[in-house]
């Protein structure tokens, strides 16, 4: 989930902090890898939040985006041109071609994962699946990034002119975010380059990793439900999400499933 952490201290997580959260984001992966086998033209999104929900309830976390300022699911999931925020309903039935960006955060003895990916749907259009290529990638991208003395604005960078030179569009109106103890942390972590000076990164700190990128406009604008994210021009859209450290040996992606905890 998606969301602004910048009006809050930016925290330093210890060693033992660290592994619960990759804990946390272990379950948050396992439960995208079961997804990514669960996505079938005919299963409604409802269907996806139900899977989704009891695998991290059986692996000992509470579902972090049920309830949260009201957001009626546990997971985020956002069909084609939705962009983020998408709720869970059995009225939407996935058809073949359709993509699905799916966002989930966990709750694990106090500390919080969260990832997201996006997800195709049976066969679908060259130019689409160039879209989810290209968002994958400019997140890693912007994971490499993730070293000690760079900035946020680094990661930022390393995003928006990959996506841009690809000739894809990066959504400005919503942004990554640190997280640990709380969902939503400071730093935001932007996918475009802003003017201001962005906070140097430390080891021990934990961002929220998360390209929003369009096939078209850049631009977005909410549904009268309060919380689903479109296109502005109705075009597709794709949302790849890792929760990230900052350790002396490099970044350490907490939410790549089969990770090994971070040193």
């Amino acid at each position: 989930m998606n969301d602004s952490g910048s009006h809050r201290a930016i925290t330093i997580k210890t060693a033992e902090e660290l592994e619960i959260m990759w804990q946390a984001n272990q379950i948050v992966a396992g439960v995208l890898d079961l997804l990514q086998s669960s996505v079938a033209p005919g299963k409604s999104t409802l269907f996806l939040d139900q899977l989704a929900e009891e695998y991290c309830r059986d692996h000992g976390a509470e579902p972090a985006f049920k309830g949260y300022r009201g957001f009626p699911g546990s997971l985020c999931v956002s069909v084609n041109e939705q962009v983020v925020h998408g709720i869970p309903s059995k009225k939407t039935i996935l058809k073949e071609g359709d993509i699905v960006s799916v966002d989930f955060g966990t709750l694990f003895r106090g500390f919080y994962g969260d990832s997201a990916v996006t997800i195709a749907c049976g066969n679908i259009n060259h130019k689409v699946a160039e879209l989810l290529t290209v968002t994958e990638q400019a997140l890693q991208y912007g994971i490499e990034q993730m070293v000690v003395g760079n900035r946020v604005s680094d990661v930022s960078r390393a995003v928006q002119e990959y996506v841009e030179k690809m000739g894809f569009s990066v959504v400005k109106q919503f942004v990554g975010h640190g997280i640990g103890s709380e969902l939503h942390e400071a730093p935001e972590v932007p996918n475009y380059v802003q003017r201001q000076s962005s906070p140097r990164l430390k080891e021990g700190m934990v961002l929220a990793i998360e390209p929003m990128v369009n096939m078209g406009t850049g631009k977005v604008k909410v549904l009268k439900d309060q919380w689903t994210v479109v296109t502005a021009d109705r075009k597709p859209s794709a949302h790849f999400e890792h929760s990230v450290a900052v350790t002396s040996t490099g970044p350490a992606i907490l939410s790549k499933l089969g990770s090994l905890p971070p040193k």
